[in-house]
């Protein structure tokens, strides 16, 4: 798999699984993150969401997104919560869904999470053994 193929499974699949740690004990939950042109996943998170204190504590996350022929990636990265008025008005027009949790991006109860992606691995039924796919640069 290459980089193309790989932002192709991201968008296909539109569901990813978000895992953070709690206690060295994980915690997987289905996410709907939005790749940007910047190379970073954005996720809408509810103000009352168990995930905000998880990533104060620990910003290390991962996403797993797996495709109906499956094709499947891990993508590993850094969570932080941000308040960018413009990475939310991203999520707001490419997701349509969030207008049944959030009234508008101004919305208090509208939290956005912003992961830097630090590794990619794919893998293709095809093949023996994933591989790391380029993601920086």
């Amino acid at each position: 798999m290459n980089k193309e193929e790989v932002i192709d499974l991201i968008r296909d699949a539109g569901y990813g699984m978000l895992s953070t740690s709690e206690n060295g004990q994980p915690h997987v939950r289905p996410m709907m993150p939005y790749y940007t042109e910047d190379g970073e996943l954005l996720v809408a998170l509810l103000s009352r969401s168990r995930t905000i204190p998880e990533i104060q504590k620990n910003p290390l996350v991962e996403i797993c997104y797996v495709d109906r022929k499956m094709w499947y990636c891990r993508i590993t990265g850094k969570a932080k919560l941000s308040e960018s008025k413009t990475h939310k008005e991203i999520l707001w027009e490419n997701i349509p869904m969030l207008r049944q949790y959030f009234g508008s991006i101004d919305d208090s109860n509208f939290k956005l999470l912003e992961i830097h992606i630090t590794k990619v691995e794919a893998m293709t039924p095809h093949q023996k053994q994933p591989e790391i796919i380029q993601f920086q640069g």
